[in-house]
């Protein structure tokens, strides 16, 4: 990490990720939120500012493959660790099997959680990758969704276990309460 002094009498550090499997680096001041890093320097808008206080997890991402809230971790605790947000989770081959259960099982409506929902229920699925309903909504329970009523979002879930297992997809019906 090296400190860089600038015309401004401010402390820059040099910080080098790996964002979406992409070799990143940039100069940020110490205090530099890793959301403000992905969002404005790598200009990587679909991992979401909520609410500021890690409560709402529209912010999720995964550091090394563990879910964070990255609006409350400095850009300077990730130097050297791979950063990845739902930019990331497209392939060459398509939709990855959580964006594909989202879109097939009608599990979002604004969008805004949609993002930080998606990576947490990709680290849920790398750890169990066959949760039950109890385990997928304990799962989620730190990202807020103020508009689908987590249905069809718990559907989603189930439907990209599935589909990762290679096991029967299950219906993709709505459902509505």
């Amino acid at each position: 990490k090296e400190l860089i002094n600038n015309p401004d009498n401010q402390i820059i550090m040099e910080i080098k990720i790996k964002l979406n499997g992409t070799e990143m680096t940039a100069d940020v001041e110490p205090r530099t939120l890793l959301v403000h890093l992905i969002r404005e320097k790598f200009s990587s808008t679909g991992t979401h500012i909520g609410c500021d206080t890690s409560s709402c997890g529209a912010c999720t991402i995964l550091i090394d493959g563990k879910s964070a809230k990255s609006c409350t971790i400095l850009a300077v605790q990730v130097n050297g660790k791979e950063i990845s947000t739902v930019e990331g989770l497209l392939t060459a081959e398509g939709l990855h099997p959580i964006q594909e259960g989202f879109k097939e099982n009608h599990a979002l409506h604004c969008g805004f959680c949609t993002p930080g929902m998606m990576m947490r229920a990709v680290e849920l699925l790398e750890k169990n990758p066959n949760p039950s309903e109890d385990e997928i909504r304990w799962g989620i329970s730190g990202n807020l969704c103020r508009c689908t009523g987590y249905n069809n979002i718990v559907s989603a879930i189930k439907y990209a276990s599935a589909k990762i297992r290679g096991a029967e997809l299950p219906s993709t019906e709505p459902k509505f309460v």
